[in-house]
């Protein structure tokens, strides 16, 4: 959820300052720039929370300190690409891929009771699905909207 709330803060930011720097009000605009930041932070965090997030990759999956920090490094190339008006209908397809793709580890993250900030398995567990996947759900459309139909 605080993902959520800093999306929709950087968003009614990003709306005031263009409104007050070119007198109108660019809606996609700001949803990307607001996009952005959020996938910055969360990128952060893939380098900050390494041994948490390789809790959340599958076992039989190899190189899990190698795929957290390189989706880290996805996110911030999201975060330029959508932001590039060449490349913002491509990242935002290719972000939305990647939304769909991060699904599986978020569900093992409930069942194993993951808690990525920690590193430790005393997470919220199911409960964290309930609020994960309608965020997912909210992001995916966050970035159609705002990058590929606007």
């Amino acid at each position: 959820m605080k993902l959520l709330v800093f999306l929709l803060i950087v968003f009614a930011i990003a709306l005031l300052a263009i409104k007050i720097i070119f007198h109108k009000y660019e809606i996609a605009l700001s949803a990307r720039i607001a996009m952005s930041a959020m996938l910055v932070v969360t990128a952060i965090g893939h380098f900050a929370y390494t041994r948490g997030m390789k809790l959340m990759i599958p076992s039989f999956i190899p190189f899990k300190t190698e795929i957290v920090y390189l989706t880290g490094i996805i996110e911030i190339m999201a975060a330029i690409g959508l932001l590039i008006p060449q490349f913002r209908v491509l990242s935002a397809w290719l972000l939305i891929l990647f939304f769909v793709l991060l699904l599986p580890a978020n569900i093992k993250a409930a069942i194993e009771h993951v808690n990525f900030e920690k590193g430790t398995y005393d997470g919220k567990g199911l409960n964290y699905l309930w609020t994960r996947i309608p965020l997912q759900i909210i992001f995916i459309i966050w970035t159609y909207l705002s990058s590929i139909r606007f």
